[in-house]
């Protein structure tokens, strides 16, 4: 299950630089663990805060418990989860591709939807994908 986690750092003003140092070392060595274990997929900056967002994939919400008490400075963050649930454009088909990428049949609609036969709508009764999910 992939998890979108947002931190914002409260290490204390009274820290050492020293100890600010060796705490950003173990965090960066921690994260590069984690990235090779394939939990860290993605980590960007949140611009203008001492904050990151990162994309995570762990079993359940008590691995990601585990995976984010294991970061040095897990004691000083705040820290946000939202857990991502896949949306049908990104599911992918048994040939590989996303939903999205699927091959469309000759007449250009996706296979296995009907062309041709009108569907009740605000459009006067032409199909415009009102059973697809919205982007």
């Amino acid at each position: 299950m992939e998890w979108l986690v947002h931190t914002e750092n409260r290490v204390p003003a009274e820290m050492t630089t020293a100890e600010r140092e060796r705490l950003r070392a173990a965090e960066r060595a921690r994260a590069m663990e984690l990235r090779a274990e394939g939990v860290l997929k993605k980590l960007w900056r949140t611009p203008g805060r001492p904050g990151t967002v990162g994309l995570y994939e762990c079993r359940d919400a008590t691995h990601l418990h585990d995976t984010l008490s294991s970061l040095p400075m897990f004691p000083w963050l705040e820290v946000t989860v939202e857990p991502l649930a896949t949306h049908p454009q990104e599911r992918v088909a048994g040939d590989g591709r996303t939903a999205a990428g699927q091959a469309r049949g000759t007449d250009g609609a996706p296979h296995g939807h009907v062309t041709g036969v009108p569907s009740p709508g605000r459009d006067g009764g032409r199909s415009e994908g009102h059973d697809e999910q919205p982007v």
